[in-house]
């Protein structure tokens, strides 16, 4: 291919790898040039010399792949966005996208496309969608089965992914629309049937306690020490645009009835959006209580403090409202600027183990008006209260002060089995596998997840016992 016909390939690498602003009217430097030229003459190259010749969606992800690669050599948290995965990223930030309400997965047996659980107060939920139902056809087009049989374990990964990421595009859609699923159900007569749903704005709801309750799964019970009065509250997932919001309200119902002491658990937590984590400490902090500080490269410094109206739950004459903060190695960003903020004020005692060590802040830049692509760059640093910067740089043998640590006699190191059963645990708790008065007296229990060799990697006789948030209670106790 002659590289007069590689001009498209040249906006993208020049606006986003290096970052040019060529303008009619002034001529970038010989420097940003050169660059250009570089990338291009590889491209070229490729085009006319690779052993098969590349279609359009291949030339595509060979020059994403060219600018996720630069990108990820500056630092492993810049990223390049095409529209789709701008999509997902804002989906993910906001907290909710126009759906059914339904968590999907390939079932291993017969490899067919299933529910693995309906989400409460959804479209699917409210019109009776069950855990393990199969869907059989989506408007009516049938969805197949995959392949049975494939030579390499990360092949059928690959392929489920797929095949779960083409129904979610076929049922997820405009607001207000229609979709009909038809499913297939064990035991009922008759076995397929077709249910009817109108997509709405299904959320992500990153606020959970210590189980649902049973007359509505879309509430929790807050108190995991009823008798103390010592509550529960875990942000999961990420901090999304509903972080804050969804804790506010949680910390009220505690409040209102009567709450002594609270348990903040951001165990993986990986983070999410600043603004959300300087909220979700504000609700913990007094007003004028600095949370966090930012700078950028001229070392210009902006310091977010609390604000008193947005405070909630703080210790009165007779109530302490006594804090613990629960992490682990993978609590990172957000999750490590509360657990700072809160740990350096002593308005929470840290519990678990030392946090992940993502000090720095991204912002996501547009890269055309019509904002289809985008990149997430590292602009920023932040500096918890005491004025240290928590991130860890793997190449550094200068320092091992990195990451949020727990307060002294409260680390509660744990093993990956321990993490695993965790995360399994929480996914229980989260489990609801259909609505009350359409789930059966036997619900389908969430199922064990397996290894490679197809052996459950959770043994399930042995009683869960959480290590970590029992010495939080501890500490909790010894501070009413």
């Amino acid at each position: 291919m002659p590289r007069r016909n590689l001009a498209w390939l040249l906006t993208v690498p020049a606006l986003v790898l290096l970052g040019l602003a060529i303008s009619y009217s002034a001529p970038a430097p010989d420097s940003d040039y050169r660059l250009v030229r570089q990338v291009v003459d590889v491209l070229a190259q490729v085009d006319e010399n690779y052993y098969r010749e590349l279609s359009d969606d291949d030339r595509q992800k060979l020059v994403e792949a060219m600018i996720n690669g630069g990108l990820h050599e500056l630092d492993p948290h810049s990223e390049y966005f095409n529209q789709k995965k701008l999509e997902e990223f804002k989906r993910s930030s906001e907290g909710s996208f126009g759906g059914v309400g339904i968590i999907l997965e390939i079932d291993p047996a017969t490899h067919q496309l299933q529910v693995r659980n309906p989400m409460p107060g959804t479209p699917a939920y409210d019109k009776g969608v069950l855990a393990d139902d199969f869907i059989v056809k989506i408007d009516g087009k049938p969805f197949p089965p995959l392949a049975e049989n494939f030579a390499d374990p990360s092949e059928k990964a690959k392929a489920e992914r797929a095949a779960i990421e083409s129904a979610k595009t076929q049922i997820t859609g405009q607001l207000g629309t229609e979709v009909t699923l038809t499913l297939r159900r064990a035991g009922r007569i008759p076995a397929e049937f077709d249910v009817g749903l109108t997509r709405s704005q299904i959320q992500l709801h990153p606020v959970a306690g210590v189980k649902r309750l049973n007359d509505d799964p879309s509430k929790w019970d807050w108190f995991v020490d009823p008798k103390d009065k010592i509550a529960y509250v875990r942000l999961k997932d990420t901090f999304n645009d509903l972080t804050s919001k969804e804790l506010r309200a949680a910390v009220q119902e505690i409040e209102a009835a009567g709450g002594r002491g609270l348990i903040l658990d951001l165990r993986d937590n990986p983070g999410g959006l600043l603004s959300e984590a300087i909220s979700v400490a504000n609700v913990f902090l007094p007003g004028g209580d600095k949370i966090v500080s930012t700078r950028d490269r001229h070392g210009s410094e902006r310091t977010l403090s609390a604000k008193k109206e947005d405070s909630l739950f703080l210790p009165t004459a007779d109530n302490p409202r006594a804090m613990a903060v629960l992490i682990n190695r993978h609590s990172a960003s957000a999750s490590e600027i509360v657990a700072a903020a809160l740990q350096d004020h002593q308005r929470a005692v840290v519990v678990g183990e030392r946090s992940f060590g993502k000090g720095s802040v991204q912002k996501l830049l547009y890269l055309n008006p019509e904002h289809t692509a985008a990149m997430k760059l590292t602009t920023e640093t932040y500096w918890r209260p005491n004025g240290k910067n928590i991130h860890r740089h793997p190449d550094s043998k200068e320092s091992d002060d990195w990451g949020v640590r727990p307060n002294p006699g409260m680390e509660v190191p744990t093993t990956e089995a321990e993490r695993l059963r965790f995360a399994f645990e929480m996914m229980k708790r989260d489990y609801v596998p259909g609505k009350p008065g359409f789930v059966g007296p036997n619900p389908p229990p969430l199922p064990v997840p397996k290894d490679s060799d197809g052996k459950p990697i959770i043994d399930e006789s042995k009683a869960y016992v959480d290590r970590v948030l029992q010495k939080a209670i501890e500490a909790v106790r010894s501070k009413k």
